[in-house]
C-alpha cells in the first residue's frame, strides 16, 4: 500500500523559497564583481568600453554589457546594496518577475541612453537596473492596488525615495538619463507584470413589468 508523504513544513518552504531567491541575487551580484576583478586585473579597465556610446553603432553593444559594467570599485560597491535589495523584493511574488523587469529596465535604459545621451560619453554602471527596480516597486502599488503591494511600494520610498532626485541633470559624471530611462522601464514592466483580479459583471436589473 502507498502511503502519502506528509507535506513539508511550512517553514521548511519558506526557507527553501528564501534561498532560491537569495541564489538568484548572489549570482547576478557574483558575476558583476567576478567581471569588474577581471577587467581590473587583467584588462586594465578596457572592457569600460563595451559601455553605452550614445548615437553610435558599436554604443548599441553596451545595451547588454553597461549593466554589468564599472567605473572602478567603489561604483561597484555603490550600486551592489540596492541591487541586491531591491531583486530581492521583486522576487517575493514570482521569480520570474525579476526576469522581466531586469530586461525591460535593460532595454528601455539603454535605448533611452543611446538615444538622448551626452555625445563622446561612456556609460555603464548597474544603476540602469537599480533605478529600473525602483521603478517597479514605487509604481507596483499603483498599477495593483493591493494591500501588500502598496506597503511594498510605501516601504521602498522609504527607503530608497531620496535616490530619485537621481533622475534629474546636474550631477557631473553621473548618467542621468541612465537613472531617468533605467525608471521608466521598471515602470513598464510593473504596468505589464500587473494583476489584478478580473472583474466580476454586476448582475444585469430585470424591469418589475418583465417578471410578470
Amino acid at each position: 500500500m502507498l502511503q502519502r508523504r506528509p507535506d513539508p513544513p511550512a517553514t521548511l518552504a519558506v526557507a527553501t523559497a528564501v534561498k532560491a531567491r537569495a541564489t538568484i541575487v548572489g549570482s547576478m551580484v557574483g558575476v558583476m564583481w567576478v567581471q569588474e576583478i577581471v577587467d581590473a586585473l587583467v584588462f586594465r579597465g578596457w572592457l569600460d568600453n563595451f559601455g553605452i556610446r550614445p548615437r553610435t553603432l558599436f554604443g548599441l553593444v553596451g545595451i547588454v554589457c553597461a549593466p554589468f559594467l564599472h567605473a572602478d570599485f567603489a561604483h561597484l560597491i555603490a550600486n551592489t546594496i540596492p541591487l541586491a535589495v531591491l531583486a530581492f523584493l521583486i522576487m517575493m511574488r514570482k521569480k520570474r518577475d525579476l526576469a522581466v523587469v531586469t530586461v525591460l529596465s535593460a532595454l528601455v535604459g539603454g535605448l533611452g541612453i543611446w538615444l538622448v545621451g551626452r555625445g563622446n560619453s561612456v556609460h555603464l554602471g548597474a544603476s540602469i537596473l537599480v533605478f529600473g527596480y525602483l521603478g517597479y516597486m514605487l509604481s507596483r502599488g499603483i498599477f495593483e492596488r493591493s494591500f501588500w503591494s502598496i506597503v511594498g511600494s510605501v516601504v521602498v520610498f522609504l527607503v530608497y525615495g531620496g535616490a530619485l532626485f537621481g533622475v534629474l541633470p546636474g550631477q557631473a559624471g553621473v548618467s542621468w538619463e541612465g537613472h531617468l530611462f533605467g525608471f521608466a522601464g521598471g515602470v513598464l514592466a510593473a504596468r505589464l507584470l500587473t494583476n489584478r483580479a478580473p472583474r466580476v459583471p454586476a448582475p444585469a436589473r430585470v424591469p418589475a413589468a418583465a417578471r410578470r
